[in-house]
């Protein structure tokens, strides 16, 4: 079989068919093709389940002007939280879209009070957050209103940006609102694009021309060249220690550590030699928390976490061991899940633990973050140093795991195994049966399974643990996608 890796990891270069090698994706299209297989379906799910990290695109604009319901519309669904009011947009803030049969990521930068700091400010730090992650911007102006100092504000981190810019001029309900939307043309980024995000007027137009202003994929390669450092994201709720660990790795004060939560309020990039390897490091601490800006803060920390992950290899998790897992910490491993990042959980303050403390918490990690059991575990302080020399192993498990490929013909052997020892129960009737299956990706390992009838969630889950069991993928999500074979006869006319 011709996988070409090379010694790091990587690809030779991008085979149009997911990781699959000539020789073995032609072997493999020919059993698809024995079992039914619609060929064309075959290669599209190869190609979806194939692709590596997918493009950015970043919605920006001032509170209020209609970005979480633009983001709604472009991904099909009702899931960023729209209300007639700044500071709806919590936790989550990056979302899966498709156009035209192109897949890309979505931030959302939503709005709230902000009457500390100024709105300009506020505008442009989220702005500034999201735009750095982006490979391209929606920025999203209120047709009604017109351009006010706060657009113009944007304008300008948009132009020393220098990303590619859709222009959405939002609020345009009808015909009458187009000379409005014209007006827009002063702002000097091109053409306004004229929609009404809540009623979906104009969004498809403005969509083709987010297509254009994206790249097929993202200008970040992970790991660039051989060699080269890769990108560890130190990733964690406020004060649990980010800043102090990354101090620690590196054996000198590099960024400002304060009890105060949120000192850190610039991302700051280490380059760090650890264990003979150089490494780089991106420190991710939350803003400071003011009574006034709580909603703010919370909002920014989602919005730089998500920055961080999207640029990173392998996510750290920094957990405070001293205190009761939180919904934020799952919210935090959720995000790097989702992001197909390789992950390390680090407690942190483990030298603070009483034994009471550590049995509460070990029955806490088995029942709140069951789900992620395979990622490496390391017990550290980083004020004393305790265990740091454990974190780069766990971190080069984590990226071992995050880059394996299993050959096409030991994965089926396996799942021919698998299915005999325990076939999926039978429902309605009937028994559905993996066929066959290929992996059609790394980074993190994804998979591709064909089967004769529909596969729950339950059985895809016992594949995912067995897979675990059999070819290790410590430290690295694992996504599977199931292709049920039509009915023959049941072509598409």
């Amino acid at each position: 079989m011709s996988d070409q890796i090379q010694p790091d990891g990587s690809a030779e270069h991008e085979y149009e068919h997911g990781a699959l090698g000539d020789a073995e994706y032609a072997e493999f299209m020919e059993l698809a093709a024995e079992e039914g297989f619609d060929i064309e379906d075959v290669e599209g799910a190869i190609e979806a389940a194939g692709h590596g990290p997918l493009p950015v695109l970043a919605v920006v604009g001032r509170p209020n002007v209609g970005k979480s319901t633009l983001v709604n519309r472009i991904i099909g669904r009702r899931e960023a939280v729209v209300e007639d009011k700044p500071g709806v947009t919590r936790d989550r803030v990056t979302y899966e879209a498709e156009w035209a049969g192109r897949r890309f990521k979505v931030v959302d930068t939503g709005g709230w009070e902000q009457d500390v700091l100024g709105i300009d400010a506020s505008v442009a730090a989220q702005a500034e957050y999201a735009i750095e992650a982006a490979d391209a911007v929606v920025f999203v102006v209120d047709a009604k209103v017109g351009a006010t100092d706060t657009d113009e504000a944007v304008v300008r981190l948009l132009r020393k940006a220098g990303k590619p810019v859709v222009l959405c001029a939002n609020k345009v309900d009808g015909p009458s609102g187009e000379a409005d939307a014209a007006y827009l043309w002063n702002l000097g980024l091109g053409e306004p694009h004229p929609v009404s995000a809540l009623h979906g007027r104009g969004t498809g137009d403005m969509l083709d021309a987010v297509l254009e202003a994206l790249p097929e994929a993202p200008e970040q390669t992970f790991g660039g060249a051989v060699g080269g450092p890769r990108r560890i994201a130190l990733i964690g709720r406020p004060n649990v220690g980010k800043s102090s660990l990354l101090n620690k790795v590196a054996g000198e004060e590099r960024v400002v550590v304060n009890e105060l939560a949120g000192t850190t309020r610039d991302p700051v990039d280490e380059l760090i030699e650890l264990g003979g390897v150089t490494w780089k490091f991106v420190d991710t601490a939350g803003i400071r928390k003011r009574v006034h800006l709580q909603q703010g803060a919370d909002y920014y920390a989602s919005l730089r976490t998500a920055a961080a992950v999207e640029k990173a290899e392998v996510a750290v998790i920094l957990i405070d061991a001293s205190e009761n897992i939180s919904v934020q910490d799952q919210r935090i491993i959720t995000m790097a899940v989702e992001a197909g990042r390789a992950m390390v959980i680090a407690y942190n303050k483990w030298d603070n633990l009483d034994e009471e403390r550590r049995y509460y918490l070990e029955r806490e990690i088995e029942t709140e973050l069951g789900q992620v059991a395979w990622a490496p575990r390391v017990n550290v302080s980083a004020r004393t140093g305790r265990h740091m020399e454990k974190l780069v192993p766990a971190i080069e498990t984590a990226l071992a795991g995050w880059e394996t490929r299993v050959p096409t013909g030991r994965l089926n052997a396996f799942l021919g195994e698998l299915v005999s020892a325990h076939p999926h129960p039978v429902r309605g009737g009937k028994q559905p049966r993996i066929l066959f299956g290929t992996q059609a990706g790394t980074k993190p390992p994804r998979f591709v399974l064909f089967a004769s009838g529909f596969i729950e969630a339950g059985y895809r889950r016992f594949i995912e643990r067995r897979l675990r069991e059999e070819f290790g993928f410590d430290g690295t999500p694992i996504h599977i996608s199931v292709r049920v074979r039509e009915k023959r006869g049941a072509k598409k006319k």
